[in-house]
């Protein structure tokens, strides 16, 4: 009277996973990032009290100052070096890098174009000049200065 039906759990529908991937790895492509440079140098940015954010980011090019990584591993010498573009430059080399980013940007963000110096705070201000030189040789006359807010004090 009582039989025993063997019934199987069915299958699970996999007919919207592809749906589902590509959702969420469009996702990322527009939330993630893609970071340009990776800094060679390492460099503690300096504290500031009248900061401002930085507007247009794909109007800004980034230079580096600080000592080498690998010199820093290795501890030999404390030589500063500046960083553009993935590359070691040197002062007299960074008219023709910031021509030739100026060339590449849209019309509408040449006008716009802002240099971004990241200096540790321990470079001698020798070659900040120089980069400075460099710059002003170049026409880039926008320059701006990384900072990091320093920390309020409890008077």
């Amino acid at each position: 009277m009582f039989r025993r039906h063997n019934r199987k759990v069915p299958g699970l529908n996999t007919a919207s996973l592809p749906d589902l991937i590509f959702t969420v790895l469009f996702f990322f492509m527009i939330v993630t990032h893609i970071r340009h440079d990776a800094p060679k140098v390492e460099y503690r940015i300096p504290q500031g009290t009248e900061l401002q954010k930085l507007t247009k980011k794909s109007a800004a090019t980034y230079i580096y100052i600080g000592r080498p990584i690998m010199q820093l591993q290795k501890k030999k010498g404390t030589a500063v070096k500046v960083q553009m573009n993935d590359k070691y430059v040197t002062p007299d080399e960074i008219t023709d890098y910031v021509i030739d980013e100026r060339t590449r940007m849209m019309p509408e963000d040449r006008q716009q174009m802002t240099v971004n110096l990241k200096a540790d705070r321990n470079a001698d201000m020798g070659t900040i000049i120089d980069v400075k030189q460099a710059l002003r040789r170049a026409n880039a006359l926008r320059i701006s200065y990384s900072a990091e807010r320093a920390p309020k004090s409890k008077e």
